[in-house]
């Protein structure tokens, strides 16, 4: 490719910045000598450098800033980095240490990145929107900012999650960064401490009505559609009525899709799948017990009950073995507190407001925490799991750590060693008598890059629950006996983007038996889907 830029403005765009990589051709025509040092460093030579000024930084918030700088001024190169090694480097660019980045966004914020939409530019989106400097977008990543993670309305401070997570659809899923859009839509926050913030980034109202909201995110829609023809929109981290009923309405009509309900409830469902190649049986003969009836805990119960049908049960047998526990109990069905997307689950039983004793009733074979509270599996909850099962699952995937429902070494400590264990934020390897457990973790980044890069590559025009299913059968089909023996029940973050492609096959095979796809099929699916793979490789400019 060339360029047009030259001297200090190409060193300033970091699509294209090499640093010191630009070759003596390149430094002689594009108006670089004197700009950069003499030496010619190879990309080995940068990452070892980064690696370097990364071990100088004694927190993990110290190195999320220096790599957010890093992403800022030479991309390609931020990517090397992180490709060279994602399981070191995932946890820092997003869970668990983007948590608290958004906590302190407006604290640590050196370079404006990503794309603020302010609810007060109602009427206007369109042209706002025709701001940003690329016209081929492929993936928007939209949050709210009202719920993030498990920390609650973090309003404007919430751009750190878009910007993270296409980091990953890149990292781990081969999406090319520059076809890529990090929203933050505007509306302000109900959060009282970030409104007194001297240093907060966002507008300074607090929230609108759901009918304002609602207005303002289809003027939204209704604008990429027109800007950025072809585009996807994930929705992150809303508040779970607004994620449930904004799903409800978009899904259909053009191709996005949510994470938190859609993503989290693939990445579930290949944990059960990968940890009944442990306890043995089928999907459909598990009783599940979810903590949080939320968005999360309803999109997994919706994708388990459609993965069960597929195997043979109706779909009221399937919901017949979910069970949900909120703020106010188990969900049952004299409840009248409970909103039309929970109904479905509200089976008949006593109430209870004690998820161990729910779970004594119940019976069941596999708890998924989605509820954010730190802790509720206790000691009590964890034995009693144990004592109905020879091998209980056991999920706390709640984000972030603080957040998680119980530790690693909580959960095969208490069943002696038994329990098949996932989390959703990383736990260390933990060690029980002559045994050591290497705890897996259910992030979604097992799935959304996959999805990502099947979308992007057939250019489909819808993503559906099928192609979430096969998503989870494919992340859970590569986990080997090894990884088993140790207790592992997701392939390793080691090789995660040669597992995202493999998925990504998968979906793809989904879009086209779905003729959802708006490319020919190929006669080398594989070879098609490796082609556009983004590989952060340096490019001549001249």
């Amino acid at each position: 490719m060339t360029t047009k830029l030259r001297g200090v403005a190409l060193l300033r765009d970091p699509h294209l910045n090499k640093s010191t990589a630009f070759t003596e051709a390149e430094r002689e025509a594009l108006g670089l000598v004197g700009l950069v040092p003499d030496g010619l460093d190879s990309e080995e030579v940068q990452i070892q450098r980064v690696l370097q000024q990364l071990a100088y930084k004694p927190t993990d918030m110290e190195k999320y800033i220096y790599l957010s700088a890093l992403q800022d001024t030479d991309e390609t190169l931020f990517y090397a980095v992180l490709m060279s090694d994602p399981a070191r480097f995932l946890p820092l660019v997003y869970t668990p240490t983007v948590g608290d980045a958004c906590l302190h966004f407006g604290h640590i914020v050196r370079r404006p990145r990503g794309f603020y939409l302010s609810i007060r530019q109602r009427g206007r989106v369109r042209e706002v929107l025709r701001n940003w400097p690329e016209r081929d977008v492929r993936f928007i990543v939209v949050t709210s900012g009202q719920r993030i993670l498990g920390l609650g309305d973090l309003g404007a401070n919430g751009m750190g999650i878009p910007i993270g997570k296409l980091a990953l659809y890149t990292a781990c899923g081969g999406v090319p960064p520059d076809l890529t859009m990090p929203v933050l839509i505007d509306a302000g926050t109900n959060n009282e401490g970030l409104l007194r913030d001297p240093l907060y980034l966002g507008i300074r109202r607090t929230r609108p009505t759901h009918a304002e909201l609602d207005e303002f995110v289809e003027e939204f829609v209704t604008a990429v559609q027109e800007v950025f023809p072809g585009c996807c929109v994930q929705f992150e981290d809303w508040a779970g009525d607004d994620a449930v009923r904004l799903l409800a309405r978009y899904r259909d009509r053009f191709c996005c899709f949510n994470d938190d309900i859609q993503g989290t409830a693939a990445v579930a469902l290949a944990g059960v799948l990968g940890a009944l190649r442990i306890t043995g049986g089928r999907l459909s003969e598990q009783t599940f017990a979810l903590l949080g009836a939320g968005a999360a805990g309803i999109g997994i119960a919706n994708l388990l009950t459609e993965a069960m049908a597929l195997e043979g049960l109706s779909a009221e047998q399937a919901r017949a073995r979910i069970w949900l526990f909120d703020v106010c109990g188990l969900i049952e069905s004299t409840r009248n507190d409970i909103a039309d997307y929970q109904r479905p689950y509200a089976h008949q039983h006593p109430p209870s407001n004690d998820f161990a004793a729910a779970i004594e009733s119940i019976r069941p074979t596999v708890i998924i925490g989605v509820s954010t509270v730190a802790k509720a599996f206790n000691q009590r909850v964890i034995e009693t799991m144990a004592r109905l099962n020879r091998r209980p699952i056991i999920f706390p995937y709640s984000n972030p750590t603080s957040r998680s429902e119980c530790s690693a070494e909580e959960a095969y400590r208490w069943s002696e060693g038994r329990a098949v264990f996932a989390s959703g934020s990383p736990f260390p390897p933990v060690r029980l008598g002559d045994r050591t457990f290497v705890p897996g973790q259910g992030n979604n980044v097992y799935i959304f890059p996959a999805i990502g890069q099947a979308v992007y590559a057939t250019r489909a025009r819808l993503v559906t629950d099928e192609m979430f299913i096969a998503a989870a059968r494919a992340v859970a089909e590569q986990v080997t006996q090894a990884d088993l023996d140790v207790g592992l029940i997701y392939p390793p973050q080691s090789e995660i983007l040669k597992t995202q492609i493999h998925a990504a096959r998968r979906v793809a095979d989904v879009i086209f038996a779905r003729s959802l796809a708006g490319v020919a099929h190929p006669a080398d699916l594989d070879a098609f889907i490796n082609a556009q793979v983004y590989k952060p490789d340096y490019r001549s400019l001249i």
